[in-house]
């Protein structure tokens, strides 16, 4: 006996669960207040010999797999795969038993978990269990040519994130009309997440209280001049926790479609956790953008995901006219500088109805100064992006109005050879871009990102030129003599010229 006893003991101490068929973990688990985010609601452990398998299940993510589990002196611990964090490929997860169940922590990206569950049956897990859909064979979509120049117009993200309501959507539809935003060219009023409501019987996306009309909504919009855009993932949830269009890409398709939407943004979010290549997020792409096109109404296709797998090269193959070339932007200089300077994609992809994205405006916001706001502007402006502002528009001063409507930064953006603009010299901090424009003059931009003022100058060769025989500085709105192109730049401020040559 002391001989088994010794063994056993042995046994345990090098790995736990190899003495036993099973742990005080394996079952289901069911998790019914574990939060919104990534909505925990169930853990299935197993355990065979020395092996622990299982999975959380997730709102956000489905079956969320237990990779390396262990038990550690009587608590389960075991890894998962993390996104959208390099420095954390994989967390650690535990789970403890307590006299009412279990206590499950852990961390998925920017959730915290910290949930009590009990004790399920195998027809709890069966209710609860995640439907997996199948993505559709990849087959490219044939665009529909409705962005000849880079979109224009206003998104509800920036300014009032999830908070949004049809009250305000109409407010900015009547501000950029009345402030001659519209007369600009700004005509797109896109509703960010946070519109989505529950479910019908019949799978149908219904908007939530804050929406009681879409189809009365977009025809006010309509009324206007102007066009309506909404908002979507092609995960389970959208990135404030909404309902996704995961199981639904068609039938929400043919509802937007329905309902006179122009416009759709379909962001990635919690389907990076089932699409986390670049075939299948092709394939999920295209997967919307057939079935945009399939309503017979035409959408204006915007894909957000943040730039991965170099989709300015594939874009347009999946029906769509602009994508994000990076991660969101905020209203701050250093993060604007980042994004439009070394984020901003490869101009090769751009042209017309094919636009890298950097992200919304934020000009308005009052973050940046007004110098740093026309840098901004300039920026976005030589890069061929579209221009949609982030800002609450019955607020716009008179200084961040003439930054917005100034003809003729507005006609560099909006050219119709649609080039995006790239540097061509570079001093230290200093940067001078160039944009090639389709009546065969250049437009120049004088870049100082650094901390002090300079003096720079705007040289022929900039512009491919022999000489330059005309300039005009846009943002003063009159011509300067084609000798004296030296400027002093204010810090993270930008001059910005059009110039003739031969």
């Amino acid at each position: 006996m002391r001989h088994l006893l010794t063994a056993l003991a042995l046994a345990t101490s090098l790995t736990p669960s190899a003495a036993f068929a099973q742990t005080r973990f394996d079952g289901v688990w069911l998790f019914d207040d574990a939060g919104p985010s990534p909505g925990v609601t169930m853990l299935q452990v197993a355990s065979d010999g020395g092996r622990i398998t299982g999975a959380v299940t997730t709102q956000w993510y489905g079956p969320v797999t237990m990779q390396n589990a262990r038990l550690d002196k009587g608590v389960l611990t075991f890894d998962v795969r993390n996104l959208n964090d390099r420095a954390n490929p994989t967390r650690t997860w535990v789970v403890r038993r307590t006299t009412k169940g279990v206590r499950l922590e852990g961390q998925l990206w920017e959730s915290k978990i910290h949930a009590g569950g009990h004790r399920g049956t195998v027809r709890d897990a069966e209710a609860r269990a995640f439907r997996f859909q199948t993505l559709p064979d990849w087959k490219a979509v044939e665009q529909v040519p409705l962005a000849p120049t880079p979109p224009m117009g206003w998104s509800s993200w920036n300014k009032f994130a999830e908070k949004i309501d049809d009250r305000t959507i109409r407010a900015m539809a009547d501000a950029m009309v009345s402030s001659g935003l519209r007369d600009a060219g700004y005509v797109h009023v896109n509703i960010d997440d946070g519109w989505q409501g529950t479910r019908g019987p019949d799978g149908g996306i219904r908007p939530n209280a804050n929406f009681p009309d879409m189809k009365a909504l977009a025809d006010y919009v309509h009324a206007k001049g102007l066009k309506l855009g909404i908002y979507s993932s092609q995960g389970p949830r959208t990135c404030a926790g909404f309902e996704g269009s995961y199981g639904h890409v068609q039938q929400d398709a043919q509802t937007f479609a329905d309902w006179g939407v122009d416009y759709l943004k379909y962001d990635l979010c919690s389907g990076e956790y089932f699409y986390a290549d670049a075939d299948t997020v092709k394939r999920s792409y295209a997967e919307m953008g057939a079935a945009l096109k399939a309503t017979g109404r035409p959408f204006l296709y915007s894909l957000c995901e943040y730039g991965r797998f170099d989709v300015g090269s594939w874009g347009r193959q999946v029906g769509a006219h602009l994508w994000r070339t990076t991660g969101d932007i905020t209203d701050d200089y250093a993060t604007m500088a980042r994004i439009g300077f070394d984020k901003n994609g490869k101009p090769g992809h751009a042209g017309p109805n094919g636009f890298n994205d950097p992200d919304m405006l934020e000009v308005g916001n009052g973050g940046m100064s007004d110098v740093e706001y026309a840098t901004h502007m300039t920026l976005w402006a030589m890069s061929a992006a579209p221009l949609l502002m982030g800002h609450d528009l019955r607020e716009t001063s008179p200084a961040m109005l003439r930054l917005l409507e100034n003809r003729d930064v507005i006609a560099v953006d909006q050219d119709a050879k649609g080039v995006q603009g790239k540097a061509v010299r570079e001093e230290g901090a200093l940067e001078i871009w160039s944009k090639p424009l389709a009546d065969g003059s250049v437009a120049l931009a004088l870049f100082n990102r650094g901390d002090a003022s300079a003096k720079m100058d705007a040289r022929a060769a900039d512009a491919g030129f022999a000489a330059i025989t005309a300039a005009r500085d846009l943002w003063r709105g009159q011509s300067v003599a084609a000798d004296a192109l030296t400027f002093d730049v204010p810090s993270h401020g930008a001059v910005m010229l059009r110039v003739e040559g031969k």
